[in-house]
């Protein structure tokens, strides 16, 4: 994982893995703002309590990871803006399969960054009118001391159809999650074909998470 990358992915664990104490259907999700920063404040609760027994076995945080992150990410979305310009040189069958190797490859990579996690603050940038749009970008700050503060945006789309809003990207410092996923991944796409950075990325998703 390129440095970029790795940044990106260690700046998106502070979106939320968790809803803790609370219920995956409590968190508001039909307001964009409430929603990241409810997620994100339960995320360090849970992380907290837990960390012992994810000491002993960091899979765990895969668990963690697949239950509590997912819900609030529009994967399926987040996976096609990937495959881009190579959409239609694909089909319907390889798309079905590409999806949930995607999500899971996500999984991995955010459980594996999330070892980095050591009680970093986030702070929070006030929430704006959202009545009118359909993606919005809540801004964050992770401070650390001894470090300059790290400028977060989280790109979040409302679906048509429920009203609710779900995160489909991340930027930390201009640099955006999902154009560098896409990147890494489209000439692969393009050379080798969708089913085979399918099976890349199943291969790529069953490795173990290890604390460095």
């Amino acid at each position: 994982m390129n440095k970029t990358i790795k940044k990106l992915f260690f700046c998106l664990t502070f979106l939320g893995l968790t809803t803790g104490v609370y219920a995956a259907e409590e968190v508001d999700k039909k307001d964009p703002y409430v929603m990241i920063r409810t997620v994100a404040d339960i995320t360090f609760k849970r992380f907290a309590n837990e960390q012992s027994a994810i000491r002993g076995e960091p899979n765990l945080l895969k668990t963690i990871v697949r239950e509590e992150l997912m819900p609030y990410i529009n994967y399926q979305y987040a996976a096609y803006k990937v495959i881009g310009s190579n959409f239609k040189k694909t089909n319907k069958a390889e798309r079905a399969e590409f999806v949930p190797a995607f999500r899971e490859y996500l999984i991995t990579s955010y459980a594996q960054v999330f070892t980095l996690y050591n009680n970093q603050k986030v702070e929070f940038a006030p929430a704006r009118d959202f009545s009118d749009e359909r993606v919005v970008s809540v801004a964050t700050s992770v401070i650390e001391p001894g470090r300059e503060p790290i400028d977060i945006s989280f790109r979040v789309r409302k679906n048509k159809k429920t009203g609710e809003w779900k995160a489909y990207d991340m930027v930390a410092e201009g640099i955006s999650l999902l154009d560098s996923k896409q990147a890494e991944l489209s000439s692969l796409i393009r050379q080798k074909g969708l089913s085979h950075v399918t099976e890349m990325l199943i291969e790529k998703s069953q490795k173990s998470i290890s604390f460095k």
